[in-house]
């Protein structure tokens, strides 16, 4: 099975560039350092920095060293103060909104270490949740003598349901709600401004894990009525890895601190986020190179293409399999698609990253295998340095290794 990239998303395979001057599809791998020799349908865990952004990073750490004392006295604050202007207008967020952290883990441990539970409170998250928010809502609750209810949400639940499912959780104690925008095992879109506004009805702070929005969805986090909301750069924002953003609606901004109390501890937020001690934030000053190359792909253009790849690897490797698409599920708006294993196969943790690694050795293909309710899913990602026929030699692999 072959795939039709310009009927998928209007843009000619083979074409140099587009009318505006956008990149070209056929020439995006040779803005990365991927190794040649694998296809990395990944994107979604860790991300690809590409080559220019890696530099940009480099002239930053250079920088530091050719004078640390000036660095850190002179030029660190402006230039974290700069990207943390470009990182909130990126996510349409006042520029006092939005403070900067290493990643969407830590800006969840932050909120719940500032976060008011007391005794017998509970908190709320679904079955979904990403593991280490599942981990960081258990530590931080213990501590408070406090409790985590888990919501189970269907794979295929509606957004009503979603929202259903998660109030239907909701008891007088409940303070606070966890939830995620893009769901990481399952690649789930959840209606996160729906479930905040009847979350807010009840009294319920909202946050909402965004790990995976920074790039793939457009979003106006200002909007979306949460309480608490972090996003990974380091994915499909092409930052590189180490850095996030943290929104904090108004009335809490007085309320969160740093994990790490350092120099800016006295500073109101998001300024007592600028300085974390002597860190390496390379990767913080390195955003508004990142946000430049990804505006260079005309964003709406560089999303639909990825939705687009994204939603043929699942067909491809679901027909190889014998799962019909519609089984995995997943939003035209996601540039990743789940497809589910037979039963048995992946069936944990252990066995997940059994089959993981053995694609990656016989198949020499990276590519993300879950498990969620004791069933194994291949989690298949897109990126602009992609091409279909990557998935069709993942979906032939697959079949006979499973075979």
């Amino acid at each position: 099975m072959t795939c039709d990239v310009t009927a998928m998303t209007g843009e000619a395979p083979t074409a140099k560039s587009d009318s505006a001057g956008s990149p070209d599809w056929g020439d995006a791998r040779a803005a990365w350092d991927l190794d040649p020799g694998r296809a990395h349908l990944n994107h979604g865990s860790f991300g690809a920095v590409p080559r220019v952004v890696r530099s940009a990073q480099t002239r930053w750490r250079d920088l530091s060293d050719a004078n640390p004392m000036n660095y850190y006295r002179e030029v660190r604050i402006p230039a974290v103060q700069h990207a943390r202007g470009r990182a909130a207008a990126f996510l349409g967020a006042a520029p006092d909104s939005l403070g900067l952290v290493g990643n969407a883990t830590a800006g969840v441990s932050t909120v719940l270490a500032s976060f008011p539970l007391q005794s017998d409170d509970e908190v709320v998250l679904t079955d979904h949740s990403y593991g280490a928010v599942t981990l960081a809502a258990h530590r931080w609750a213990r501590s408070a003598g406090a409790r985590v209810v888990t919501a189970p949400v269907g794979l295929l639940a509606s957004d009503e349901e979603v929202t259903s499912a998660v109030v239907g959780a909701f008891t007088s104690r409940t303070r606070l709600l966890i939830i995620d925008h893009i769901t990481s095992q399952t690649a789930r879109l959840f209606p996160v401004a729906a479930v905040a506004a009847a979350a807010r009805e009840r009294g319920v702070a909202t946050l909402v894990d965004g790990a995976h929005v920074p790039g793939m969805l457009p979003v106006q986090v200002d909007a979306l009525g949460a309480d608490f909301w972090v996003g990974n750069f380091h994915k499909w924002a092409f930052a590189p890895r180490g850095i996030a953003g943290l929104w904090i609606a108004q009335p809490w901004r007085d309320r969160i601190r740093p994990l790490v109390a350092s120099w800016s501890e006295e500073q109101e937020f998001p300024a007592a986020f600028d300085q974390q001690g002597t860190a390496d934030d390379s990767a913080w000053l390195a955003v508004p190179d990142a946000l430049d190359f990804y505006a260079a792909w005309k964003p709406q253009r560089l999303r639909d293409h990825n939705n687009a790849l994204a939603a043929y690897g699942q067909q491809v490797v679901g027909a190889a399999l014998g799962i019909a698409p519609e089984a995995g599920g997943g939003a035209a708006e996601l540039s990743m698609r789940i497809i589910p294993l037979p039963a048995g196969v992946a069936a944990d943790q252990e066995g997940a990253h059994a089959l993981s690694a053995r694609i990656a050795q016989d198949l020499r293909i990276e590519v993300a295998v879950t498990c969620w309710r004791d069933r194994g899913f291949v989690r298949v990602s897109a990126q602009a340095y992609n091409a279909a026929e990557e998935y069709e030699r993942l979906a032939t692999g697959l079949a006979r290794i499973l075979g």
